[in-house]
C-alpha cells in the first residue's frame, strides 16, 4: 500500500509539472531600434548582438523583391524558376516590382509553383502601369496559413500630378493566430521609382506616406520596393518624423555595387520590428555564379522581421481592420 500510495503521489507531481508548462503565456516579443544590426549579405538565424531572442512563429517576415522583367521568359527558366520559388517560401508576405507581361497568368502560375510542395500561398496584382509602352505591375505573394489580406482595401495611388512614372499599390494584411485586436495589422506600399526622375518620387512618396498612415488609422505602414536610391536619399519620405529603414550601408543588386531596395516604416506609429533584416545574396545562399544570379534577377531580396503581435502600448492606437 505503502508503495502504491507513492507512485500515486509521483503520477500527481508529474500531471502537476506538465499543466504548468503547458500553461505558460509566451510574451510579446520586444522592438529594438529601427536600425539593422551589422550589414549581412544573406538570411541568418542568428540573434543580432544585444537583442533578445524570439521564437519565430511569434515573428513574421516581410520580404521585397524586383524580379527583374518578370514574364513568360523567366517563366520559361528552369533553374531561376526553382531560386524564385525557393526565395518566397522563405517568407510571410513578398512584394514583387517588376511584373512586366501581358499574359496575366504569369503571376497565377508563379504561385502555383510555389505551393507544389504544399505551400499555401494566394497573390493580390495591381493593375499595369507606366507613361511607356513597356508597362509593369505590382504583386504581393502571401502565405495564408500566417497572414491574411483585406481584399477590399486594394488600391493603387491617386496620382493627378503624375508625380509617379508607376504609382504604388496599396494592400491591408493581419497576422493570423492571435485576437485582432493584438495581431499585427499593417498597410503594405509596394513602388518602383523610375531612375531618372528619383528626386520627384521620393519627394511624392513622403506625401503617399502621410496619407496611407492617416487612412490606416493609426496602423502600421510598411513602404517596400525598388526605390533605385540607398537610405541617404529619400528626400521628404525621410524627413517625416519617426521615419526608420530595415536595410542600412549594404547594396542590395546583384552586382553588389549599389543600393536600390529598402523597406521604410515608421517607427514612432509602431514598435513591431524586431531589428533584424538583411538582403538574400542570391549567390551565395545558392551557389549560383553570378551569370546565373542574373538570369533571376539585377536585384537581391532585401526583407526585415516584424513582431506578430502589437505591442501592448500601441494596441490603443490601432483601428480594428476587417480581413478576410
Amino acid at each position: 500500500m505503502l508503495k502504491t500510495a507513492r507512485s500515486l503521489v509521483t503520477i500527481l507531481w508529474l500531471v502537476v509539472g506538465l499543466l504548468a508548462t503547458g500553461c505558460e503565456m509566451k510574451q510579446p516579443a520586444r522592438s529594438p531600434s529601427a536600425k539593422s544590426s551589422a550589414p549581412t549579405q544573406s538570411v541568418s538565424a542568428s540573434t543580432p548582438t544585444g537583442k533578445a531572442t524570439v521564437n519565430p512563429s511569434d515573428t513574421i517576415k516581410i520580404c521585397s523583391f524586383n524580379i527583374q522583367v518578370f514574364g513568360v521568359s523567366k517563366m520559361k527558366k528552369p533553374q531561376a524558376m526553382d531560386v524564385l520559388t525557393r526565395v518566397v517560401r522563405r517568407f510571410d508576405v513578398v512584394a514583387i516590382q517588376e511584373v512586366r507581361s501581358t499574359d496575366q497568368t504569369v503571376v497565377p502560375k508563379f504561385v502555383e509553383m510555389i505551393n507544389a510542395d504544399g505551400s499555401k500561398y494566394d497573390f493580390v496584382l495591381g493593375p499595369r502601369l507606366g507613361r511607356t509602352s513597356s508597362k509593369e505591375q505590382y504583386a504581393v505573394l502571401f502565405n495564408t496559413d500566417r497572414i491574411e489580406l483585406d481584399r477590399g482595401s486594394v488600391y493603387t495611388v491617386d496620382d493627378p500630378q503624375d508625380l509617379l512614372h508607376r504609382e504604388p499599390m496599396v494592400a491591408r494584411f493581419r497576422v493570423r493566430g492571435p485576437p485582432p485586436d493584438q495581431a499585427f495589422t499593417f498597410s503594405l506600399v509596394d513602388i518602383h521609382t523610375d531612375p531618372d526622375e528619383t528626386t520627384t518620387e521620393l519627394d511624392a512618396l513622403g506625401d503617399v506616406f502621410s496619407t496611407v498612415e492617416r487612412q490606416a488609422g493609426g496602423g502600421d505602414v510598411i513602404l517596400v520596393g525598388d526605390l533605385n536610391v540607398d537610405e541617404h536619399h529619400f528626400g521628404k519620405l525621410g524627413q517625416l518624423p519617426g521615419i526608420a529603414h530595415a536595410i542600412t550601408g549594404m547594396t542590395t543588386n546583384t552586382r553588389r555595387n549599389k543600393m536600390y531596395d529598402n523597406i521604410v516604416f515608421n517607427q514612432q506609429a509602431g514598435s513591431e520590428y524586431t531589428g533584424r533584416s538583411g538582403v538574400l545574396d542570391l549567390q551565395n545562399e545558392f551557389n549560383l555564379t553570378e551569370e546565373a544570379a542574373l538570369e533571376i534577377s539585377d536585384h537581391c531580396p532585401v526583407w526585415a522581421e516584424f513582431s506578430a503581435i502589437v505591442s501592448p502600448s500601441n494596441v490603443a492606437n490601432r483601428a480594428p481592420a476587417t480581413t478576410r
